[in-house]
């Protein structure tokens, strides 16, 4: 066990979520266990008696997440709400804590994943393996980066910011890092053997997480190949999909979909009606923010259903934004992409992720994953800075 949380802990410092020597993790096996000694057992260790766990992880998380966490803490009324589709409905909301004492934790943990402790850090919990702590924490700090910079955004727009939120916002972004230019490249296709099939779909998850388009298990991959669908499995890590693809018939005589990702519907809908061969599907996160950008959403009858019912055809640039919830029901994604995949080979989902497709192989989508991110990256800054013109306009005037 203790290998696990050792594994887990350097995923978080790989993927630059906390710094190395600061994450505090607990395991229970045939008795508790922690990964180092640290003043902050004697207040976690408890947890374990309050709660139904066996797992725990508290950790200050690296810049700029320490921040960001502080400054929505800081500001929420307890709770902080959260605005991406994806994680608002896997987390619901995060509590705030001032008390960094074992029985306010065992409170806020009792119905939710996480809790932050303002100043101090992010504390998760699972119920089987320090796997869940750290889609918890690693899913915690995705939703809360989405929803600063989609709140400061919005304040922009509607001329609402004050001193201190420019200067967080300035803060964050000199922890920012900078957008990386792809260098990734991929076996050739098309593939004619089931063994190639997954070694190319193992191949594909490993820089989508190393570039930071995914976070935690979000994200899937697939590939069609003789009238199957070649998908990585629910709940699985991009980066460690051997022995994590299913092979899932398109007529569905096979219960291998069971334990495939939960957008396989989508997938197969994709390849029904197109020409592509290989499906990347990523949680980047300016695309996600600029996904929700919206500037009649204040007086639209549909806010708040944005997600599912936006009537307005929108676009970024080139790249379709389509809405649509998970699973195969008559507002799923599995009605939406597809379409909009055939035209552009690429698409954002609303409060969601991005789909990119391919012919052969995972060059093409993979490139277009990283360039849609970077199209709403620089989107995002290119809309700020148009604001903040207006602004200097208007204080100009007075």
């Amino acid at each position: 066990m203790e290998n696990l949380m050792r594994k887990f802990e350097e995923k978080l410092v790989a993927q630059s979520l906390i710094l190395p020597g600061t994450a505090v993790m607990g395991q229970w096996d045939a008795g508790l266990e922690w990964n180092r000694p640290d003043p902050t057992v004697a207040v976690l260790a408890p947890l374990f008696d309050h709660l139904n766990i066996s797992t725990v992880l508290f950790a200050r998380p690296a810049e700029p997440y320490g921040t960001i966490l502080d400054y929505l803490a800081q500001r929420s009324m307890g709770v902080i709400h959260l605005k991406d589709n994806e994680t608002r409905t896997f987390l619901h909301d995060i509590p705030v804590l001032h008390d960094f004492t074992s029985e306010a934790m065992a409170g806020a943990l009792k119905g939710r994943k996480a809790a932050i402790l303002p100043g101090r850090g992010l504390v998760t919990c699972g119920t089987v393996s320090p796997e869940q702590t750290f889609v918890n924490f690693s899913s915690v700090l995705f939703s809360c980066f989405v929803k600063f910079f989609s709140d400061y955004l919005a304040k922009a727009f509607s001329g609402t910011l004050e001193e201190e939120d420019r200067k967080i916002f300035d803060h964050v972004l000199s922890g920012l890092p900078a957008f990386s230019e792809t260098k990734a490249s991929f076996r050739k296709g098309p593939f004619d053997t089931e063994e190639a099939v997954c070694g190319a779909v193992c191949e594909a998850g490993k820089p989508v997480v190393n570039y930071g388009l995914v976070d935690s298990v979000m994200g899937n991959i697939s590939c069609c190949f003789d009238h199957k669908v070649y998908i990585s499995q629910t709940g699985s890590f991009l980066d460690e999909l051997e022995g994590c693809v299913d092979a899932c018939p398109m007529d569905h005589s096979s219960c291998t979909g069971i334990t495939a990702s939960s957008e396989l519907p989508t997938h197969m809908a994709v390849y029904r009606n197109s020409y592509l061969k290989t499906i990347l599907h990523g949680h980047p996160k300016f695309a996600v923010i600029m996904s929700m950008y919206c500037e009649r959403e204040k007086d639209c009858p549909l806010s708040g259903e944005c997600h599912t019912k936006c009537p307005e055809k929108r676009t970024l640039g080139t790249i379709p934004i389509v809405t649509g919830e998970g699973g195969s029901g008559p507002l799923s994604i599995s009605r939406t992409v597809p379409s909009a995949m055939m035209a552009a080979k690429g698409v954002i989902v609303y409060g969601h992720g991005v789909f990119t497709g391919g012919e052969t192989d995972f060059n093409e989508p993979f490139e277009r994953l990283c360039s849609i991110e970077k199209t709403c990256r620089e989107a995002y800054f290119n809309r700020l800075g148009q604001f903040k013109a207006v602004e200097r306009e208007r204080l100009w005037e007075k």
